[in-house]
C-alpha cells in the first residue's frame, strides 16, 4: 500500500528559497523508488482564515481533532494531513519568525488540542507521534542562528507536534536573501537529498 507525503508551503514567493527546497524535496521522494503518493499545499492558494479564538474546536473531548465553526480550506487540509505518512512543513523567516501564511494555519491547528472552559491550559489531545516530518526554513542571516534570532524553528516544530508528527530532519537555510532570484547551490542542494533520506527512513 502506498504511502503518502504532504507538503505544506508556507511561502509568498513562487519561486523562492523555499519554493525551490520544496521542490527538491518532492523530486527526491518521486526518485526514492518508494511507493508514495504526494500532495503539496501552497498556503498561498488555499482560504485559511484567521482563527478567532471561540475555543469552540477545543471543546469536545477524544483525540480526533475538534470542528471549527470557520467555512474555509482548513477542513480539507486537516483531512488530507490525517492521511499522511510523512509532512514537510516549509516557510521563511519573515519579521524574526514564519509568515502570517503559516502563523494563521498554526492557530488554526488549536483544533489538536483539548481545552474545556474552566481548565486553565490546553493539552495535546493525542500523544501518538505515528508521523514523520522534514522542517524546512530559510533567512537571511545564518541558518544556525534562526532558532536564537527569530520564532520560526520553534513554530514548525510546533505545528509538527500538533499534527501528531516527530521531526526527523531539519533544513535551516541561511543568507538566502541576497539576490532578488535566489537560487538554490549544489551544497544545499546535497543538504535537501540527505534530509529527504532521513524523512523516507
Amino acid at each position: 500500500m502506498a504511502k503518502k507525503l504532504v507538503a505544506i508551503v508556507g511561502s509568498y514567493r513562487r519561486e523562492g528559497i523555499i519554493h525551490q527546497a520544496v521542490e527538491g524535496v518532492l523530486r527526491q521522494t518521486r526518485e526514492s523508488g518508494h511507493e508514495i503518493e504526494i500532495e503539496r499545499i501552497d498556503l498561498l492558494d488555499r482560504q485559511v482564515k484567521f482563527c478567532t479564538n471561540c475555543r469552540v474546536c477545543t471543546q469536545a473531548a477524544g483525540e480526533q481533532p475538534g470542528l471549527c465553526i470557520l467555512q474555509d480550506d482548513m477542513a480539507g487540509i486537516i483531512a488530507a494531513m490525517a492521511k499522511a505518512d510523512y509532512l514537510v512543513l516549509a516557510a521563511p523567516v519573515n519579521c524574526f519568525n514564519v509568515t502570517a501564511l503559516f502563523r494563521c494555519f498554526l492557530e488554526r491547528l488549536i483544533c489538536f488540542a483539548y481545552w474545556p472552559w474552566g481548565r486553565r491550559s490546553p493539552r495535546v489531545r493525542s500523544k501518538r507521534k505515528d508521523k514523520r516530518a522534514l522542517l524546512i526554513s530559510s533567512s537571511a542571516m545564518p541558518g544556525p542562528l534562526q532558532p536564537f534570532l527569530s520564532g520560526a524553528p520553534r513554530a514548525l516544530k510546533a505545528a509538527a507536534d500538533l499534527l501528531g508528527a516527530r521531526t526527523v530532519a531539519v533544513l535551516r537555510l541561511g543568507g538566502v536573501a541576497v539576490r532578488k532570484k535566489e537560487r538554490l547551490s549544489p551544497k544545499v542542494q546535497e543538504r535537501i537529498k540527505r534530509s529527504t533520506a532521513k524523512l523516507l527512513l
